[in-house]
This record gives C-alpha cells, sequence and structure tokens, in this order.
C-alpha cells in the first residue's frame, strides 16, 4: 500500500458543474452540451468518493466501450499526483493510499458487470450505453446502496437514459437532474463563444440543438427516420424467392451478413454469421446466393474475396467498395428506399441495427455508422441488396395480356 497524506485540497469546479455532479441526491442525471465540463467534474466526484472509502471497495468508471474508458483512465491518472496511486495499466485501476480501488470498465459486454459490489459509480456517454449494462451496473450499487453519476450528451428520443432524464425532470424524488448547455461552458471558460457560432453556422440546426443545446431530435441523428423504419416492417420474411442479394463481410469481430431481397423489395432472406473459417464464409455465401445476382462489400479484405467469387462458375458476384463518398451514397440510397416504403422488412436484428444507425456531420463530410459497441452489419448488407436490385433487370413475367395478345395472333403454347 501507498504511504502517502490523504490530505486532498478539491481542485475549482466551476458552479453549474458542481451543483450537477455534487447533487446531494444518490442518483444524478446530467444531460449536458459536448465538453461542458461535466467529465472533469465526474473525475473529482468518483475521486472523492474512494478517498472516503476504504482498503478493497471497488469504485467504477463505466463507458459504453473500453477506448472511452481509456480516455478516463489517462485523465484521471493525469490529474492526481503520482504518489497518490497505483495504477494497473492493462486492468485499468487506480488502487488509491487508503486502499480503495477505483476501476475503469466497458459496458460493450454487460454479462461481465455482475457480481461485484460497487461502493460509487460513473455511467459516461450514458445516451450510448446498452440499457443491459446499465442494469447490470444498478445490481453491483444494490448491497452498498452506493452513489452514482449519469451523464452524456443528447442522442434522440429513446433508451433508457432519455426516459429516466424525464423522469428526473418532471419530479422523480429520488433522482437528481442537470442539463448544462452551451452557454454554461462557455461562461465556465470551457468553450469559447465563436467556436459556438462556427458550429451554428456549420451544422444542421437538429444537431446543433443535441450537441450544444442539449435538446433531443425525434430521431437522434437517424438517417431512415424511427417512423419509417416502423412502417416497414412486416410479420415475417417474405416466403418469395431472392432476386437480388447483399453481402457484408466480417471483419475482426463483426457479422458477415446476407440480405436477399425479393421482387416486391420484401427482405426473404438474412442470413448471419462469425467465428468460423474464411473457406466456411466463402463456402456459404456461394452456397446461399447460388445463381442470383449479388452487391458484395469489397473494401480491404473483401477485395481478393471479392476476386475469389467472381471466378466460381455460375455465379454472379460484383464488388463494391466503401469510401466516405461510396458509403454516403449508399446510405442516402437506403433512407430513400426506406422512406419511401421501396423496402420491408421484418422485426428483430434489421430494425435493431436501422433504430441504431446514426450520421454524425463533420466539418467537410457526413459520417454513417452505427454507434460505438453496436454493429451495422445488417444495415450494410441490406443497403447493398437495395442497391443492386435497383441496378438489377427485373425478371421476366408473363402477364394476362400479354397471354391474350399471343392468342389472337393465332399463336398456340402451352403454359
Amino acid at each position: 500500500m501507498l504511504a502517502v497524506n490523504l490530505e486532498y485540497e478539491r481542485p475549482y469546479l466551476y458552479p453549474k458543474q458542481f451543483a450537477a455532479i455534487f447533487d446531494p441526491k444518490r442518483v444524478s442525471v446530467v444531460e449536458a452540451s459536448t465538453k461542458s465540463g461535466k467529465t472533469s467534474a465526474s473525475i473529482v466526484w468518483l475521486t472523492e468518493q474512494a478517498l472516503n472509502g476504504t482498503a478493497g471497495q471497488n469504485y467504477w468508471w463505466v463507458a459504453p466501450v473500453g477506448v472511452q474508458a481509456e480516455i478516463a483512465f489517462r485523465r484521471m491518472r493525469m490529474a492526481l499526483p503520482r504518489d497518490f496511486y497505483a495504477a494497473h495499466i492493462q486492468l485499468k485501476t487506480l488502487t488509491l493510499a487508503n486502499g480503495a480501488i477505483i476501476w475503469f470498465k466497458s459496458g460493450d459486454h454487460p454479462d461481465g458487470l455482475y457480481g461485484e459490489d460497487v461502493y460509487a459509480a460513473v455511467i459516461d456517454e450514458a445516451s450510448r450505453f446498452k440499457e443491459e449494462a446499465w442494469h447490470a451496473v444498478r445490481t453491483t450499487l444494490t448491497a452498498t446502496r452506493g452513489p452514482i453519476r449519469i451523464i452524456g450528451n443528447v442522442k434522440g428520443r429513446r433508451g433508457w437514459f432519455y426516459q429516466m432524464a424525464r423522469r428526473a425532470e418532471h419530479g422523480d424524488s429520488d433522482i437528481g437532474y442537470h442539463r448544462i448547455v452551451a452557454a454554461d461552458a462557455v461562461a465556465a471558460g470551457v468553450l469559447d463563444a465563436k467556436e459556438i457560432e462556427d458550429a451554428k453556422r456549420d451544422l444542421p440546426e437538429a444537431v446543433f440543438r443535441e450537441l450544444y443545446l442539449a435538446e433531443p431530435s425525434d430521431d437522434g441523428g437517424n438517417p431512415f427516420g424511427l417512423q419509417h423504419i416502423k412502417a416497414c416492417i412486416i410479420p415475417q420474411l417474405s416466403e418469395k424467392p431472392p432476386v437480388a442479394w447483399g453481402w457484408d463481410l466480417a471483419k475482426r469481430q463483426d457479422y458477415t451478413v446476407g440480405v436477399g431481397l425479393d421482387h416486391f423489395g420484401h427482405v426473404c432472406r438474412l442470413e448471419r454469421f462469425h467465428h468460423i473459417p474464411w473457406d466456411q464464409i466463402l463456402e456459404n455465401v456461394v452456397t446461399i446466393t447460388g445463381r442470383m445476382p449479388a452487391l458484395v462489400d469489397s473494401t480491404g479484405v473483401g477485395d481478393p474475396i471479392v476476386d475469389f467469387l467472381h471466378k466460381r462458375p455460375g455465379t454472379n458476384f460484383e464488388g463494391y467498395q466503401f469510401t466516405a463518398q461510396s458509403k454516403q451514397k449508399l446510405m442516402e440510397g437506403l433512407a430513400v428506399a426506406i422512406q419511401s416504403r421501396a423496402v420491408r422488412f421484418p422485426d428483430g436484428v434489421l430494425v435493431q441495427e436501422l433504430e441504431q444507425f446514426e450520421y454524425v456531420y463533420k466539418r467537410t463530410s457526413i459520417s454513417y455508422s452505427a454507434p460505438e459497441g453496436y454493429h451495422d452489419d445488417a444495415v450494410m448488407a441490406l443497403a447493398l441488396a437495395v442497391l443492386h436490385k435497383g441496378q438489377s433487370a427485373p425478371p421476366m413475367k408473363i402477364t394476362a395480356d400479354i397471354i391474350t395478345q399471343i392468342q389472337r395472333s393465332g399463336m398456340r403454347r402451352r403454359f
């Protein structure tokens, strides 16, 4: 154990941020603009909670994914005197001089968060935090009745964080509620007023209001529209045969996903697998697709795979390279198809991924992806299938009018 003087002088905290994080209530929910000082105040708060603990007691900082937890871990190490703690870099822990341990964890795998007793916790980036992970963290505080600070930017009007914030805002006596906006950050000197003016000019109004005014938009940055997604849901997979396929190939921990569309644009096949060898993935793709036209992600590892698929006799594969521009075009095409009801799909993994999908405006482009820790493989496969179906020739249909014309011309064929 470290032998140091535990006398502690709290760093200066801006009044609005201090009131939000040091709320006397056990639970405090903080909806805040980007870069508003909520993380710094939470670092101070969690440090004080641990300093008031005893040897062996656990204190958690939990972020949606490991990369974000790493940021807080690094910032706390920089904020504390070096002789104040012992760090374990691999475990991402800080053991203070009194023996209390501060852990920096990821909520990406909720099952790994159960079982421990925790004496205080911070949930960071709560609007992107899985609800199952929130449930797990909540159980760790049951026996200890430890306090928790739940902080995050605003992201749409769905999800457990939004619902909890509304409950607290409208009078739940057990939960403190605070909103920190860009003006508060400017007043505190955290942000520059000119930067806010530039952001307001450059960003769409809904995006600006979420990021800087902490006001949720209806769709939370979803490019398709949540109501449009719901309107496209059908009871089950179509039983008609596919006329076009889209395949998104696995990368690292992702899934290989294939989506088949029938003549009417209804999803009739959804194939999804991972953690199998590449030769088996290729065999699956070839067998499942058959002779139907298929558009395949040929980015990175997909490029030689598409070359290999091209050489398989009796197949009809084409490659699609993902770039910032091509992905934007692909997603905008899918958005048009969903909003015009030109594509339909059953509830389940496709709907979940579509609802989680988001766009982020940058200074020079629009980035489309799933939030950190989530998958978008099914969305990409669906978008590829929609694009390829639109490009492919429609199947030949012999209508009643054609038959009538043939009969009138004296031709006799058996149909």
